[in-house]
């Protein structure tokens, strides 16, 4: 049997019959229903990503206004006001302890790919802090975390079905095989190439359905995932500009991120998928399309 779906909070509720009063209010044919159904798509993406839009506003802020010669030091400030986030989303129930789990996921991830990646020179954090490991601000977990955050929240957000979803063990074989890759490739030959090659087979097939107003659509999930890449690629121009961290050639000035980090976002993303699909731990129906099986799912059945 499927896992239930968990009753809506009074806020959904609300924000359910709100988007419905103005569907029905607004909404008189194709044409406008193409156009509403646009704007709920952007609104719930930026709602997606609040956690990630309040870190990077952080990091702008900061880059434009934080004082010289404070006793705090901006990175230290970044990780207090992060963690001042994370408290008030839970607080408020913008977001669920299930994706603070994922984030606490994330952060762990992330801190030991940011230790092995500073000490091998891929980037580096040029101001000092005292909240640190090593070379290694603990603000960066939660940039990390703002990757999981949105993705355990779109997942929900959109109400994502799957149709020809892969097992779950494939989907960890990749991932761990990417985040080898990750370390690997400073000694052996890198082989993102065949990773590629391994996403196209194993997620190929897949179609991911999201509701942005009434009806659920379907994207093939290799492109969503590539859309969410350009997305992230994006945001870090935004905080390498704002000197949060910085590439080889940006120690003395900003430059436009390589385009070739968007290869290496989109490989992150298979990475961040396979943490938030295991944590969800659960099969949702394609509308109109065959039973999608989750592992954990079909053992109860």
């Amino acid at each position: 049997m499927e896992t239930p779906k968990p009753a809506p909070t009074r806020a959904q509720q609300r924000l359910h019959a709100a988007r419905a009063a103005l569907h029905a209010r607004y909404v008189t044919g194709p044409v406008r229903q193409a156009v509403f159904e646009f704007i709920a798509f952007g609104i719930k993406q930026g709602w997606a990503c609040l956690f990630g839009g309040l870190m990077l506003g952080l990091l702008l802020l900061t880059f434009v206004w934080y004082p010289d010669g404070a006793r705090l030091s901006r990175y230290d400030f970044l990780v207090l006001g992060a963690l001042a986030i994370q408290i008030m989303m839970l607080w408020t129930g913008l977001e669920t302890w299930e994706e603070a789990r994922i984030i606490l996921v994330f952060h762990v991830v992330g801190t030991v790919m940011e230790l092995f990646k500073t000490a091998h020179g891929s980037w580096i954090y040029p101001e000092e802090s005292f909240l640190r490991i090593g070379a290694v601000p603990l603000f960066t977990g939660f940039m990390y975390g703002a990757v999981g955050s949105y993705l355990a929240r779109v997942w929900r957000i959109f109400e994502f079905r799957f149709d020809r979803f892969p097992p779950l063990w494939l989907q960890g074989l990749l991932a761990t095989a990417i985040y080898v890759n990750f370390f690997a490739h400073h000694w052996l030959p890198d082989v993102r190439i065949a990773l590629f090659v391994g996403i196209a087979m194993v997620y190929g097939p897949s179609m991911v359905w999201f509701r942005a107003d009434e009806a659920h659509r379907p994207m093939p999930l290799v492109i969503g995932f590539g859309l969410v890449a350009i997305f992230i690629w994006f945001a870090e121009n935004l905080g390498t500009f704002a000197r949060a961290w910085a590439y080889p050639g940006q120690e003395h000035g900003w430059q436009m991120v390589s385009l070739s980090k968007l290869g290496s976002w989109y490989l992150l993303m298979i990475i961040s998928f396979v943490l938030v699909a295991a944590v969800h731990g659960k099969a949702h129906r394609a509308p109109g399309g065959p039973r999608i099986e989750d592992p954990e799912a079909a053992r109860r059945e």
